[in-house]
């Protein structure tokens, strides 16, 4: 319903209110709800640019396990720099997983970039999950373990990496 309104500071005649409103039919995709018309979701369009063009992203999960795997895939693939990795391990493991970078574990060539296929964990005590990571690039396929525990803070930190031989 639209009111109409005489005479108030901010209007021009007719009614018109001055700076309270976007113009209308103006569509803004960087806005919620703003529908750049495309109607392609930003995670569609991130995995079309990632080589899967056509095929449905699976939303990003919330579980520690999934995070980490996601973060330690980047890193030794050469996707994100290791120090990324710092406030997320602990100790010795932050040492193996820069030599494991190093070594270019994930790297692989032709463009075609590591994805995680499959994670599955262990509870090995309350605060404690030990995680393997299922890595493929094209037809290869790799195995990444880690282990996870809970500080005091409620933060889950890696404290052990092991990529196998």
């Amino acid at each position: 319903m639209t009111r109409v309104r005489s005479g108030g500071a901010g209007e021009r005649p007719g009614g018109a209110v001055v700076g309270r409103r976007r113009p209308p039919g103006r569509r803004d995709a960087r806005r919620p709800g703003g529908g750049g018309g495309s109607g392609v979701t930003a995670g569609e369009r991130a995995g079309a640019r990632a080589g899967g063009a056509g095929r449905r992203v699976a939303p990003p999960s919330d579980r520690p396990t999934d995070v980490f795997a996601e973060r330690l895939v980047g890193v030794l693939s050469g996707q994100l720099p290791v120090h990324s990795m710092l406030r997320h391990t602990v100790g010795r493991a932050y040492d193996d997983l820069a030599r494991l970078a190093e070594r270019g574990v994930l790297r692989t060539r032709g463009g075609v970039r590591p994805v995680v296929r499959d994670i599955g964990y262990y509870v090995a005590r309350a605060g404690a999950l030990e995680v393997f990571v299922r890595v493929g690039a094209g037809e290869r396929v790799r195995a990444l373990a880690f282990r996870l525990e809970r500080g005091e803070d409620r933060r889950w930190r890696c404290v052990a990496i092991d990529a196998g031989p």
